[in-house]
């Protein structure tokens, strides 16, 4: 109860970034779900052949999984922005915003579909005629008679949709939007359930105010009178106004992107606690998987970020062998300059390698010291492992090279993989070896002996834009080899234990102090 009062506190910092963000992205998609639902609503009605198409098109589209869809956008976009660039000089951002802003439009426009023409169907014929017949074209009856008579349903229906759209926009975190959904994604990963609660409640209260604002909408535009028009104009331009002067401030200067764990959460932190230290301004993009946030950065959509030299020489160089670290490295490091203009400033100083631990009491009662001794028992075990592990290269160079073939394969938050070991929920886990839980769970670790996993050191990634920044370059330059993996580890441990030790901004504090008073590398 002590650490409720500074982690409640520090959840509301973040409010205004991550609500304003929130309520400019959600109103934007549904702005646009309604453009783009109306007109096919009278074309529905008006060629009654296709309404069948129009309206299933969009049910269709609702049973698309809503992470699926804003992920599938993002490399569509990036392809287009990357065309555009080649034709015209010019490109887009295709992280964040546009991807979100396309997937949850779509995600709108059933409710809004099927309302508006389930509500000027159900208009009295006789009503209609009446109109006619006192001289009013088919437009003027539509638009005098028909709408305002339907508009009841029709609101209903956008109602509908803004409910559907603010709870799915807490989605967008994993392509790089800011969202409410920050707080959701991040306090899973750390266990920080204050900051869950605070985006849950956060994102429920704000369902519920622009549901009650339509409402009031509604009743206003039932009204004769341009007073009430007015004032419904300007409550949703005060709304757009606040939400859009958030967004701004919250991506001014330098992106920070991060991946989705605890360790990525406290050096982003870090790294933008340098950059503040210096007078440079950042806002940060976290929970991206690793191709995202790779395509990201040599897109430009972000500036600075750590990845892994194992990550990079797998999944983007295409690399099957293993050689030594600093070869490894210096070929990463080659790499992204010449195929992407970007800089690997330097390592960190510790390594964070896939690793696979077991109990260590169950590893002794089988007789199971590396991953060759695991491959005759694996038929009989279950193996937990992260979101990316099991489509990663790596995982496959395991499974032929040693011949694994697990009983049941699971995948989950690494939050919960650790637990689950020390359970018995699962046999065997993908761990991470900088991560402080191996030795808190009493786990031990399976040696490589075929060395199948490449080197993981942790490296400083910039843009292309920002390669030669100095500001920048100057900010991070103390960071570079002075953080060791004894270091990192009692980070991971402080933020991702039980007891809630420390917060990503905690952690990484106490991670530079550890830094700056001195010391080398472990």
């Amino acid at each position: 109860m002590e650490q409720l009062a500074p982690r409640l506190s520090d959840a509301l910092s973040h409010l205004p970034d991550y609500l304003g963000a929130h309520i400019l992205l959600s109103a934007s998609a549904l702005a646009l779900g309604l453009a783009l639902s109306l007109p096919l609503s009278l074309a529905a009605l008006r060629w009654r052949n296709f309404a069948g198409v129009i309206l299933g098109g969009a049910a269709v589209i609702q049973t698309i999984p809503s992470l699926a869809l804003l992920a599938l956008f993002y490399p569509l976009l990036l392809a287009l922005s990357s065309a555009t660039r080649s034709l015209t000089g010019t490109g887009f951002s295709a992280l964040g915003f546009l991807p979100s802003l396309l997937a949850l439009s779509l995600y709108s426009m059933l409710p809004i579909l099927r309302n508006t023409v389930t509500g000027i169907m159900g208009v009295d014929p006789a009503v209609k005629e009446a109109a006619l017949g006192a001289g009013m074209t088919p437009f003027q009856t539509l638009l005098r008679v028909e709408l305002p008579l339907a508009l009841p349903v029709i609101m209903a229906g956008i109602r509908t949709a803004s409910v559907l759209v603010i709870g799915t926009a807490t989605l967008s975190t994993p392509v790089g939007q800011t969202s409410l959904g920050n707080y959701i994604f991040s306090g899973l990963q750390t266990q920080n359930w204050v900051d869950v609660v605070v985006g849950c409640v956060a994102a429920a209260l704000l369902a519920l105010v622009v549901d009650r604002i339509l409402a009031a909408l509604e009743s206003m535009a039932r009204r004769r009178g341009e007073r009430h028009r007015l004032a419904a104009a300007a409550i949703v331009l005060i709304l757009c106004a606040g939400a859009v002067a958030a967004d701004f401030r919250s991506q001014a200067g330098y992106i920070i992107g991060a991946k989705n764990f605890p360790e990525q959460y406290i050096l982003a932190t870090l790294i933008d606690q340098r950059l503040a230290a210096a007078g440079l301004h950042a806002s940060m993009r976290s929970d991206l998987g690793s191709a995202v946030v790779f395509r990201a950065l040599t897109a430009g959509d972000i500036d600075v970020y750590i990845d892994y030299t194992g990550t990079i020489w797998t999944n983007e160089m295409h690399r099957s062998d293993t050689p030594a670290r600093d070869v490894v490295l210096d070929g990463v490091t080659g790499w992204v300059h010449d195929h992407y203009g970007a800089r690997v400033l330097g390592p960190l100083g510790f390594e964070n390698a896939y690793v696979l631990a077991m109990r260590r009491d169950k590893a002794r009662e089988m007789g199971v010291s590396t991953i060759a001794d695991l491959a005759p028992v694996a038929p009989q075990m279950t193996i937990g492992g992260d979101y990316e592990i099991f489509g990663r290269p790596e995982w496959q160079r395991l499974h032929r090279d040693y011949g694994l073939n697990f009983r049941d394969e699971r995948q989950m938050q690494p939050l919960f993989m650790y637990k689950a070991v020390a359970d018995g929920d699962v046999d065997v886990i993908t761990a991470f070896s900088s991560d402080g839980r191996i030795a808190q769970y009493g786990l031990v670790t399976l040696a490589d002996p075929k060395h199948v996993i490449p080197p993981y050191d942790a490296i400083v990634l910039l843009s292309p834009k920002r390669s030669n920044d100095r500001a920048l370059i100057a900010a991070l330059q103390p960071l570079i080899g002075k953080i060791g993996v004894e270091k990192m580890r009692q980070a991971n441990l402080a933020v991702s234990r039980d007891d809630h030790q420390l917060s990503p901004a905690g952690a990484a504090r106490v991670l530079w102090q550890n830094v700056n008073g001195g010391g080398s590398s472990e």
